[in-house]
């Protein structure tokens, strides 16, 4: 049965649908498409999803607003991260996963969109407060200890 909720989520995939196809035909070399593919992943994070999908979708939050990477930095980085099969920890997510989403940015327009973007990634970065240390210590202990770097 379909309710409210699933309306909502319905309307916001659609948006990202929306956005994913201007982000995807951008030529932007900095590649801000996966800041959307992040912001989108962690703002709806849900029990259900799968652990890899919420926690790489954090480092590469973490990655573009604590260690100023690029979008294609931190796609390089998933990649790396994406090589050795592993476990991955369940993050709790926020009650409140930020005031900015999808339909935000595709308001913005395509002058405002890199900027709108960035906002994005950094309010949804900012919900998910309670989890800063434990996903720098995951980004420390499988990314950096382990050969990873900006390229």
């Amino acid at each position: 049965m379909e309710t409210a909720d699933d309306d909502a989520t319905a309307a916001c995939l659609t948006r990202y649908h929306e956005l994913s196809a201007r982000t995807l035909s951008d030529r932007d070399p900095t590649f801000p498409h996966q800041l959307a593919v992040d912001a989108y992943a962690s703002q709806h994070a849900r029990q259900a999803s799968k652990s890899i999908t919420t926690a790489f979708a954090l480092i590469g939050l973490y990655l573009v607003c604590e260690r100023a990477f690029s979008g294609r930095d931190a796609q390089r980085a998933h990649m790396f991260l994406g090589r050795r099969r592993q476990e991955w920890p369940r993050f709790q997510a926020p009650v409140d996963c930020g005031a900015i989403n999808v339909g935000h940015v595709l308001a913005a327009g395509l002058g405002a969109r890199k900027q709108a973007l960035r906002r994005w990634a950094e309010s949804v970065w900012a919900a998910w407060r309670d989890q800063h240390q434990l996903v720098a210590a995951l980004v420390h202990e499988r990314f950096d200890r382990r050969g990873g770097h900006r390229a």
